[in-house]
């Protein structure tokens, strides 16, 4: 069935030889039909009937944030016998708008050829619906191994739905100015240890006027629990409060050491900015770093694009970027928490080979070819990452303050983690541990009490939901 071409919701957009009925205004067509779908060989290639594959490719991405006219259309190049015709599911990016559209297209028995999910959760309840093809025996056929060929493992007890398109590690921005006056290197290599001697060094004077080392958005409201376990994530397996089997991770020493660097910090060095100021006055990170109130913030490299100043936050300092911490001196350099695009084949395609081939073309060198943000993919060049480097600060107000080789070292040594698939009850985890910590920041409570009622409470939640 073919009935997005009827719904005013689903903006299509035709690559490669489609591309002159988008120029000329005629984007109805029957051009796709259900042609080449007993046509094409593994190639690519048009079959016996001269028709062409044509692949569907259902996106939250916009044109603005994915270059995607450019983009299919080098692909449609490079495999004259396949076109692609793209479905945006929202005109604004908007990710659970586009999910809610998805799923009605699928329910709908729609032609879906290649779909994208944009975070572990959202990929990880639609493999269990059977959306997206295990892709193992077309990697086997390939002959690559996928932590050779791409920064995230995108596997899901233990098989692989899903390649990784682009690559947003979390890393430290760093006010360069005051790392000067405190007579501070830009690290290329850190503790979580040496990032609090660090703030400790670069907080000053005291009252409404304070400037602190270091500002944490989170955990707050159940949500930016990257803020809580600060010392897991950095970390190749268990980097998350539950493990791969549901069981609760929080006997992990290293949740008791994020703890412990939070509440040294803030109670002890008094280099970071309270966490009862950040909830009762909703602060925002971007002010707290732009504004020069802390002189460090741990976040994530969406921020590429803001980095050099914009016109609602301006730039007025010299800024560089650290990777992300680690928690042990003897850990593995560049972990870190990533987000991503999922981009898989969809289970019902009747184009599972040629919608591979495109998956795989897409999250190496179309990435490239898109121009719009770093990619997952191993083989990309350093020139390449530097050059979308330069295209991504040129859409900024001050590139010039923002110390690119800084940036660009941090981008291209940064991997991550082990992917935990998210159970369903997440959230209520979440909820539980932010709570108890809470009482540990306010006072209310110690580590050793924290850390026994919130393993109480999220074992609790696990046995209420088990089947």
């Amino acid at each position: 069935m073919h009935m997005a071409r009827t719904k005013p919701w689903m903006t299509t957009v035709l690559a490669g030889a489609l591309v002159a009925g988008l120029l000329s205004g005629c984007g109805n067509g029957d051009a796709g039909g259900n042609g080449g779908q007993a046509a094409a060989g593994n190639d690519g290639q048009a079959g016996a009937s001269g028709d062409p594959v044509q692949l569907r490719l259902y996106t939250y991405g916009t044109e603005e944030a994915y270059n995607w006219q450019k983009t299919l259309a080098a692909y449609t190049e490079k495999k004259p016998g396949v076109s692609i015709e793209l479905v945006q599911l929202s005109e604004k990016g908007d990710t659970q708008e586009a999910f809610k559209k998805l799923d009605l297209a699928a329910a709908s028995d729609e032609q879906i050829d290649v779909l994208m999910f944009s975070d572990p959760a959202g990929y990880a309840q639609r493999v269990a619906l059977g959306m997206a093809a295990p892709l193992d025996d077309f990697i086997a056929k390939e002959g690559i191994k996928l932590e050779e060929e791409y920064k995230v493992d995108t596997r899901l007890n233990g098989k692989v739905y899903a390649l990784p398109g682009k690559f947003n590690p979390w890393y430290v921005l760093l006010n360069k100015d005051h790392l000067a006056e405190a007579g501070l290197d830009v690290p290329t290599e850190w503790t979580w240890d040496e990032f609090a001697d660090y703030a400790k060094a670069l907080t000053k004077g005291d009252g409404p006027s304070k400037r602190y080392g270091a500002y944490f958005h989170g955990p707050q409201n159940g949500g930016w629990m990257e803020f809580l376990k600060i010392a897991m994530e950095n970390q190749p397996e268990g980097a998350d409060f539950l493990k791969e089997d549901g069981t609760s991770n929080l006997d992990s020493p290293n949740f008791r050491k994020s703890l412990e660097l939070r509440v040294r910090m803030e109670k002890e060095d008094q280099s970071t900015v309270p966490y009862a100021d950040m909830i009762s006055q909703k602060l925002a990170y971007r002010n707290q770093f732009f504004n020069q109130t802390a002189s460090m913030i741990p976040i994530g490299s969406w921020m590429n694009t803001e980095i050099g100043g914009t016109d609602k936050v301006p730039l007025t300092f010299n800024v560089a970027v650290a990777p992300f911490p680690k928690t042990n001196a003897a850990d593995e350099n560049g972990l870190t928490p990533v987000t991503t695009d999922y981009v898989a084949v969809y289970g019902k395609s009747k184009h599972q080979q040629e919608a591979y081939e495109f998956v795989r073309w897409y999250t190496t060198e179309g990435q490239v070819v898109q121009g719009k943000n770093i990619p997952a993919w191993n083989g990309v060049k350093t020139e390449d990452v530097s050059a979308t480097i330069d295209t991504i600060l040129s859409g900024t107000k001050n590139p010039e303050l923002v110390d690119k080789e800084s940036l660009v070292t941090v981008m291209l040594e940064s991997k991550a983690s082990q992917i935990i698939a998210p159970a369903t009850y997440q959230s209520e985890v979440y909820k539980a541990l932010n709570e108890e910590y809470e009482k540990l920041i306010l006072g209310s409570q110690d580590i050793d009490k924290t850390i026994e009622a919130s393993k109480k409470r999220v074992d609790e939640i696990i046995a209420a939901n088990k089947n």
